[in-house]
């Protein structure tokens, strides 16, 4: 089943850079070729995850792109880092993703750690000594 969904992904791929590369004159054209060229990205990005990630672990990343797409690109942006320069030599499962989301968590909310400091002068008057 993988390997076949493997074999399709390949093919869409090669169809989209055929797509692309036959029409590099479109390219400066304008928006649609962005577009396109967005696609190829897009499709290679989920190609090379589908490689990293097991299946329940692309199904988290997918529902946490729902609520907090900033976080899912950032963590998108780490595993194919990893994966490139070949820190990763199995494909992670869910639990190894959640550890992953702990630890950028816990890196963004330190960064946005906000520190309130209140500074009482201390009066040092001596009209206040009444008696």
């Amino acid at each position: 089943m993988d390997e076949e969904l493997q074999a399709i992904r390949q093919a869409r791929l090669a169809q989209l850079q055929a797509e692309h590369g036959s029409a590099p004159s479109n390219i400066a054209s304008g928006p649609s070729s962005n577009q396109q060229q967005q696609e190829v990205q897009d499709e290679m990005r989920q190609n090379l995850l589908s490689q990293i990630l097991e299946h329940p672990a692309r199904d988290r990343l997918r529902r946490i792109a729902l609520v907090r797409k900033d976080r899912a690109e950032a963590v998108e942006e780490l595993l194919l880092r990893m994966a490139k320069t070949g820190q990763i030599s199995h494909k992670i499962s869910e639990p190894e993703l959640i550890e992953l989301l702990e630890k950028i968590s816990g890196e963004v909310s330190k960064r946005n750690e906000t520190k309130i400091v209140i500074n009482r002068r201390v009066q040092d008057d001596e009209d206040d000594w009444d008696l």
